[in-house]
């Protein structure tokens, strides 16, 4: 199969991550990598051993047939048209757009021309998640009832060497941290009907405590705790939470309840991890993950995904409506806690195809 070529516009702090893992599915083709900060693009190509370019450059390869999009959440989707415009499929970094309203636009945008798009997350694609998925599949739940998700951290500032933009417009535990683990409820449980919420921010700026801006302050533009609950179409309620103001905490990330068991989800930001099914009557067991892409961080398999399927032209799984499903979703808390009233969902997601196999015979270590 033909490879793809690949172009990579943005090389912060998670193009490493992907530039990594992109070296395990032989059907991407790098073409080049680009930055505002042209310097840091050099390093970034220098430590992978690939080509600094421009962003015009990329947009005018015809070698490159994605771009796939790894700048700061408020200029995802003016980055994703200009790949559009330029006749390119995009694949974009979590959330598709900073709102609802700009997501659609580059939906329907892409949607005109006949371009693919894509966005993060990923790791719904990992083994321990599909693991998860064909147990739901298996009818081992039964009817499902509901669930929990939870995210609470005291905040990013404490790592990230930039950590403005978590606090801004498009940033937010939610924006930030809720597409892995509402993308994998779609995943798990189908489309999400209806939207509660709260969201407030108990603080009107951050210090960071990480280097080299060690204690410098950042203002908060932002809800930093939002809860709620989401009703899927299938009939099951779960509830939220994601938060940058909690020291620690003991809830597991996810958990699922049917009528006949209880399914414990590991982190959903990342790939592997232990899945647990208690059935009726029984206690916890662990379940044993037969499923590929669960020893590593594959952080780009959904552009693999994406590549394979332009070639065997079928549908790819991390995609436009499924990404734009989610940010309507993420959306909707701060609309249900503003306006005091449950919020529903207009726009649909299918539940992407499960992936049982290997898109590419090749493994990345852990």
């Amino acid at each position: 199969m033909n490879k793809v070529g690949i172009g990579i516009i943005g090389c912060g702090n998670i193009s490493s991550a992907y530039l990594k893992a992109m070296a395990s599915f032989d059907i991407l083709d790098i073409r080049g990598l680009a930055d505002l900060n042209a310097e840091l693009a050099r390093q970034r190509a220098s430590e992978f051993n690939l080509q600094a370019r421009t962003v015009e450059d990329l947009l005018a390869d015809p070698a490159i047939e994605i771009i796939v999009n790894l700048t700061v959440p408020k200029a995802h989707v003016a980055v994703a048209m200009q790949a559009l415009d330029a006749g390119k499929h995009t694949y974009s970094e979590k959330p598709l757009g900073i709102n609802f309203a700009e997501g659609k636009r580059l939906a329907e945008a892409a949607e005109a021309k006949g371009l693919r798009i894509g966005a993060a997350p990923d790791t719904f694609l990992g083994g321990s998640h599909q693991t998860a998925r064909a147990i739901v599949d298996s009818g081992a739940l039964g009817r499902p009832v509901g669930g929990t998700a939870t995210f609470m951290c005291p905040g990013h500032e404490r790592w990230h060497p930039n950590p403005d933009f978590y606090y801004e417009i498009g940033g937010g535990p939610m924006l930030d941290m809720g597409p892995y683990y509402i993308t994998d409820l779609v995943n798990l449980l189908g489309p999400v009907a209806k939207v509660a919420g709260f969201a407030f921010s108990p603080r009107s700026e951050r210090l960071i405590t990480s280097q080299p801006r060690n204690g410098e302050r950042i203002p908060v533009h932002v809800a930093t705790h939002v809860a709620g609950a989401m009703a899927f179409e299938c009939g099951a309620i779960v509830q939220i939470g994601m938060s940058f103001d909690v020291a620690g905490h003991k809830h597991v990330p996810l958990e699922l309840y049917g009528t006949e068991g209880t399914l414990i989800v590991p982190d959903p930001n990342h790939f592997g991890g232990q899945v647990e099914l208690l059935k009726k009557g029984g206690s916890f067991e662990p379940q044993e993950t037969t499923q590929p892409y669960a020893d590593g961080n594959y952080r780009s398999i959904g552009v693999a995904d994406m590549a394979y399927a332009i070639r065997s032209n079928r549908p790819h799984r991390a995609n436009g409506t499924l990404a734009l499903h989610v940010l309507e979703v993420m959306e909707a808390f701060q609309k249900a806690a503003e306006s005091g009233t449950t919020v529903t969902i207009e726009t649909r997601a299918e539940r992407p195809a499960p992936l049982s196999g290997s898109l590419s015979e090749t493994r990345l270590a852990a």
